[in-house]
């Protein structure tokens, strides 16, 4: 499994964005120059996190993006969903397909879950907040 640029460099704007909670808008372009990403990429990139409402945007001189929840409300799970789509390993696990016939004898459909649920719960642990906490220690 890899996860795309669009995720990593989601994950990424975010994590900027939670940096400067409650500190004011930051521009789109400050956020690319600082991770090396492109603009209309990114812009791309925020316009579905804003679509599923992680982000607003505040126009004028002093516009940019911010966050719409406190850094400690939003998981890297919710980041990777929107980016993404839903977490799953293998089409089989995801609740909405249904394109195997061995769904129900699959000896290791169990591996696979297991693999995803951890994917999953680990994600899902994970907030902006503490990846802000991460960084200001200086660890990965």
């Amino acid at each position: 499994m890899k996860l795309s640029t669009k995720s990593r460099y989601g994950l990424r704007a975010m994590v900027k964005l939670a940096l400067h909670y409650n500190q004011g808008a930051i521009p789109l372009s400050k956020i690319a120059e600082e991770e090396n990403i492109s603009e209309n990429y990114l812009e791309q990139i925020i316009t579905l996190l804003k679509n599923a409402n992680l982000v607003k945007s505040i126009r004028g001189s002093q516009g940019g993006y911010i966050l719409s929840k406190n850094p400690e409300e939003i998981t890297v799970a919710d980041i990777l969903s929107v980016l993404e789509g839903p977490i799953s390993l293998v089409d089989c696990l995801n609740e909405n397909i249904d394109n195997c016939s061995n769904k129900n004898k699959c000896v290791t459909r169990s591996v696979w879950k297991r693999i995803n649920d951890n994917i999953l719960s680990t994600a899902q642990s994970i907030t902006l907040k503490d990846l802000c906490q991460n960084y200001k220690r200086g660890k990965d």
